[in-house]
């Protein structure tokens, strides 16, 4: 009977050393992957923290085109910033023009890629500036937030004093990041006591926070930030006639953040409601998009 206990103690004890032995390697295992899981999540923290830049701006050096192309008429205007930097911009005169438009573009390519837009422009009866921001296509220099504004900044006065342009004749018009930058500018202007005839800001956004919220909503992505362009909280002084344009179809600024940008503004507002992606929607409304911003413009012939 002795034997029969010592054995199944025996037996007992081996068991439970195993079970030990079990739990120990389930741990040391979910210890591993919970740690290579933190690594990757460090990781891929590390690397969108130092790849704002390159996410946020997207510059192509080479022009393909020019307004000749089209038929247009055009100037070469070489600008320097605030920077010291030479800024590359076309000018567009219409020989009739009912407003200038300041076009701020968006975060890709160069001014050569804007052809279609120009076209739409010269068909609403619009004069254009059109400015490269710092290190795309002819521009000298680097983008960043910084140099963005530095940028417009120098349009504006090229514009107004140069060119003698009356600012209140004189439409800001911004697209994607390019709605940011002629925020930043548009806010100045009202520091400064100057009313432009208004601004248009189409497929952008509230801030770069919120974009990359959106984008990596499991990352804290409002600590990472290295830019913030922040919109909505520059506007909030503005009090000018804005038309705010964006698509539900948006698949690269979601139309909840476009809508909160509009919604948010204090000054006298309108909507128009674009159908289609983010780059070429406008495009494929046609005439409806032409309509929309005619509408626009007629109330600041009103405003007149």
């Amino acid at each position: 009977m002795t034997g029969t206990l010592d054995q199944q103690e025996a037996n007992g004890k081996g068991s439970t050393k195993g079970k030990v032995v079990c739990i120990t390697l389930v741990m040391d295992t979910a210890i591993k992957i919970i740690g290579a899981a933190c690594l990757c999540y460090v990781a891929v923290a590390a690397w969108v923290y130092f790849n704002q830049r390159k996410m946020l701006f997207v510059p192509r050096k080479e022009l393909v085109a020019t307004p000749a192309d089209i038929g247009l008429t055009y100037e070469e205007v070489n600008l320097k910033n605030g920077l010291g930097q030479r800024i590359h911009a076309w000018w567009l005169p219409h020989e009739n023009p009912r407003f200038t438009v300041l076009f701020c573009h968006g975060n890709a390519g160069n001014i050569s890629h804007r052809l279609e837009t120009f076209r739409i422009f010269h068909q609403l009866g619009l004069s254009v500036l059109i400015h490269d921001y710092s290190g795309y296509g002819q521009s000298e220099g680097s983008p960043s937030e910084k140099a963005t504004r530095a940028d417009t900044w120098a349009a504006w006065e090229w514009l107004t004093e140069e060119k003698g342009i009356d600012p209140a004749t004189v439409v800001l018009f911004g697209r994607s990041l390019g709605g940011a930058v002629a925020a930043e500018l548009v806010s100045e202007l009202t520091r400064e006591g100057v009313t432009p005839a208004g601004a248009i800001f189409e497929s952008t956004f509230t801030s770069v926070p919120d974009m990359g919220a959106y984008m990596y909503p499991w990352l804290p992505v409002r600590q990472l930030a290295r830019y913030r362009y922040n919109s909505a909280a520059v506007l909030q002084q503005v009090n000018i006639p804005a038309l705010f344009a964006h698509s539900q179809e948006d698949e690269i600024v979601p139309y909840a953040i476009g809508a909160k940008l509009y919604e948010s503004y204090p000054g006298p507002k309108s909507f128009l409601e674009l159908r289609g992606d983010h780059n070429i929607g406008y495009l494929e409304m046609g005439e409806d998009y032409v309509n929309g911003l005619d509408r626009y413009l007629r109330e600041l012939e009103g405003n007149k």
